[in-house]
């Protein structure tokens, strides 16, 4: 589920407008199964044993077991060797494997579209790709356009200029990662910069045989400098050297508060990859006793409590996320806390369960 929703975010658009190959297109799906396992391990986790369990317990297997003198511990206790299989599965998952691919994702999608970066402009297309541009295309023979629209936005993504031609012309400057447009037998509608939405009076529309060449930045689309490194893609070496650089700069005064947020920020992103992998293991501990006790046959039931409880999980790591900000509260730490509660409430639930049975 999470490698579909990547798919149809990044790759579906591409890959029909012919931008990527069947290889390319093949090659970055892998690319997003490391992303995937990195939350959907301790989710798949915790609806296995829901499942299980619960199906277990609804057959009265359960009762049978415990009629021979088998205890919950021992019942459980294959699910704990899982849980801590998980654990140690994610650990490099998270720190190595994902951000690797992760990487590896960017550099390969990056270098299909600049391979072609004329087909970004689709017929029958609105183009967003563009920043403050909207445009349009009728139908598209090579370099050359027929029936193109081009709305120019200003910050608040309103309607400042209104181009419509009935051809125009395109072409790719490697030098400048730009795509050159030039439009034919134009319409030029020009909007009140500081109050376009106002039409109550007409505004004023030049008819032009040729525009100047209108240039279209890619840089934002792939830049010359490679994919951007944000910290969640880094792995567990690249976030401890980067923490260990920004700890030997010297800032002045007025920029310590920010030196210490981007630190706190690489401390966060090492907490959170290991407590993600934590959570395998927290999932199981909290789906034992559930599972035991739901005694539900439902699958839609038992993928609900998980999807409950995963989403309760999810939001706790939100909220301390939140504090990132403040580093004075220690948000690296308290990202431990979400793993904290589900372990304790996990071994609560197991006595409770264990004392009434």
């Amino acid at each position: 589920m999470l490698v579909t929703g990547n798919v149809v975010r990044d790759l579906i658009g591409p890959g029909l407008s012919g931008q990527l190959s069947l290889s390319s297109f093949i090659q970055l799906i892998v690319l997003l199964v490391p992303l995937g396992l990195t939350y959907g391990l301790p989710m798949g986790m915790l609806t296995g044993v829901l499942l299980t369990l619960g199906r277990l317990s609804a057959d009265s297997e359960i009762t049978a077991m415990r009629a021979c003198g088998v205890s919950l511990a021992r019942i459980a206790r294959p699910l704990i060797i899982l849980g801590l299989l998980g654990f140690a599965i994610g650990l490099p998952v998270n720190f190595e494997s994902m951000p690797q691919a992760r990487m590896q994702y960017d550099r390969v999608l990056t270098d299909a579209l600049r391979a072609s970066p004329m087909s970004l402009i689709a017929p029958k297309t609105f183009i967003r790709d563009f920043p403050g541009f909207v445009a349009y295309v009728g139908s598209k023979d090579k370099d050359e356009l027929k029936d193109f629209w081009l709305w120019q936005l200003d910050k608040d993504r309103r309607v400042v200029r209104f181009i419509r031609a009935a051809s125009g012309h395109i072409e790719y400057s490697a030098n400048t990662n730009e795509l050159i447009l030039t439009l034919y037998q134009a319409q030029i509608e020009t909007r009140n910069d500081t109050n376009p939405d106002n039409f109550s009076e007409p505004e004023p529309i030049g008819v032009f045989q040729k525009v100047e060449p209108m240039h279209l930045s890619l840089d934002n689309i792939f830049g010359h400098a490679g994919p951007r490194r944000k910290p969640a893609w880094m792995t567990y070496g690249e976030l401890q050297a980067e923490i260990k650089r920004l700890a030997s700069e010297v800032v002045p005064a007025s920029q310590l508060k920010d030196h210490v947020r981007t630190q706190m920020k690489y401390s966060m992103t090492i907490t959170d990859k290991f407590t993600t992998a934590l959570a395998a293991l927290s999932f199981v501990l909290v789906g034992i006793p559930l599972g035991i006790k739901v005694s539900r046959k439902e699958t839609s039931a038992n993928l609900g409590v998980a999807v409950g409880l995963a989403l309760g999980y999810y939001f706790l790591t939100v909220m301390v996320n939140w504090l990132d900000r403040h580093p004075e509260y220690r948000p690296d730490l308290l990202l431990l806390l979400p793993n904290i509660i589900f372990i304790c409430i996990g071994l609560w639930l197991f006595r409770k369960t264990e004392q009434n049975s």
